[in-house]
């Protein structure tokens, strides 16, 4: 593990391999371990530097304060890039992650090379969705619930509500100990989740896109998140969409080997 100061933060990261440099984001209650399933594949043809995002693991945050949201990891994965000084990297996100990286990407395309979103997570605005209601979403309301219940002190319960909402009833009971312990590492940035004012993506966000795009999702994946995907999608011009079979949200857990395939023929094209 190595560090880089970014923004008043020491950020922990991991790196493996050698080649142009892939900068992987994490989601929502993980940490740069999460990509431990397909840094030794796509090492094998790059620099993969992973982070681990501001309250994540191995820090061990309360929960308390106002530094825990989009702006604030957006802010700090363009400083990351920045200290790094590699040049244009590619970036990848997951989920959180694939939001954070879609807002470098509309912030900074200067800093990156290509970009690979595997099913960003978010809303949509009034202009990308037909049925979009002001409010609360259904996704806020179950951060609320199960960060309600991690400020309480019961960790597995909270994390209970959050993944079987997420993947279907029992999925968090289903878990194997090692998975369930880097989610009960980072339970309580849900606190900080919840307050997180996450900015809905909109048509002009995503038309404002110009980085090479390529948006990977889990054929099986539930609620609104394939949603999500296939709109942003749809609006980024000359985006492409690999769904692989068989997978929900976590994929390139699931299945590694074709998910490493589709991002290294991505990355090694011209």
């Amino acid at each position: 593990m190595q560090t880089l100061p970014v923004n008043g933060f020491d950020m922990a990261y991991l790196e493996a391999g050698e080649g142009p440099p892939l900068v992987c984001v994490h989601g929502s209650l993980c940490d740069f371990r999460i990509w431990s399933s397909v840094m030794g594949l796509l090492s094998k043809k790059h620099r993969v530097i992973a982070p681990s995002l501001r309250h994540f693991f191995p820090d061990h945050w309360d929960g308390i304060g106002d530094t825990y949201s989009i702006a604030q990891h957006v802010d700090d994965v363009i400083g990351f890039i920045e200290q790094l000084n590699l040049g244009p990297v590619d970036l990848m996100g997951h989920s959180r992650g694939g939001h954070i990286a879609f807002r470098v990407a509309q912030r900074r395309p200067d800093l990156l090379r290509k970009l690979i979103l595997a099913e960003p997570g978010g809303e949509l605005d009034a202009s990308l969705d037909p049925a979009y209601k002001p409010g609360p979403s259904p996704i806020a309301a179950r951060i609320a619930a199960s960060a309600e219940v991690i400020a309480r002190g019961d960790i597995d319960g909270g994390l209970a509500i959050f993944i079987d909402a997420l993947e279907g009833p029992g999925a968090w009971k289903r878990l194997p100990a090692t998975p369930k312990q880097l989610l009960r590492d980072n339970a309580t940035t849900l606190i900080g989740q919840m307050r997180d004012a996450r900015p809905p993506f909109s048509r002009a966000d995503a038309e404002a896109i110009k980085t090479p795009t390529m948006f990977i999702g889990g054929a099986n994946t539930r609620g609104a998140i394939p949603l999500v995907l296939r709109a942003l999608a749809a609006n980024v011009a000359g985006s492409r969409t690999e769904m692989i079979p068989r997978t929900t949200h976590p994929m390139f857990e699931q299945a590694p080997q074709k998910y490493c395939e589709i991002v290294l023929a991505f990355l090694a094209e011209a």
